[in-house]
């Protein structure tokens, strides 16, 4: 029997506040430090769905409490960095949210140097590539799925 392929699945939870969006400053990750990032992200673990990820994620990197309801599902991206190893394989689901419990603060001091706002016509530089995707688009709207990482 030959194994399957297999990816990475990770939830994105964008808060938006009019046109702003809440991005983390990350550091000591060992993954794109010194970039800003979307605030809540993290990988979707054994046995859990997206997004019960999402909520979880949310309350762990930020404080917050989300419902499953308010949150709005953007775009899903297969991506790859095309290094044919598992952990560069990967499904990320992207949502915003625009209601929460709770004041966005930032709970992991070891992973994130800030937790800011920015308009979305004013990020900050830089911005991890693939979520930049993202944030350009979220004003125009996106695919229901994208790629990010494969050759044409």
């Amino acid at each position: 029997m030959s194994s399957r392929f297999a990816v990475v699945p990770a939830a994105y939870v964008i808060l938006r506040r009019g046109d702003e969006v809440l991005l983390q400053l990350r550091r000591n990750t060992g993954y794109r430090d010194g970039f800003w990032a979307t605030a809540a992200a993290g990988h979707v673990e054994r046995g859990e769905s997206v997004l019960a990820a999402a909520v979880r994620e949310a309350r762990e990197e930020l404080g917050v409490e989300i419902a499953p309801a308010d949150l709005e599902p953007v775009t899903a991206m297969h991506r790859t960095n095309a290094t044919g190893e598992l952990v560069d394989e990967r499904v990320d689901f992207f949502f915003t949210c625009r209601r929460w419990s709770g004041t966005p603060s930032r709970q992991e001091e070891e992973k994130s140097a800030a937790v800011e706002w920015f308009g979305l016509d004013a990020l900050p530089d830089p911005v991890v590539p693939h979520e930049l995707v993202v944030f350009r688009s979220l004003c125009r709207g996106l695919p229901a799925i994208v790629t990010h990482g494969f050759a044409s």
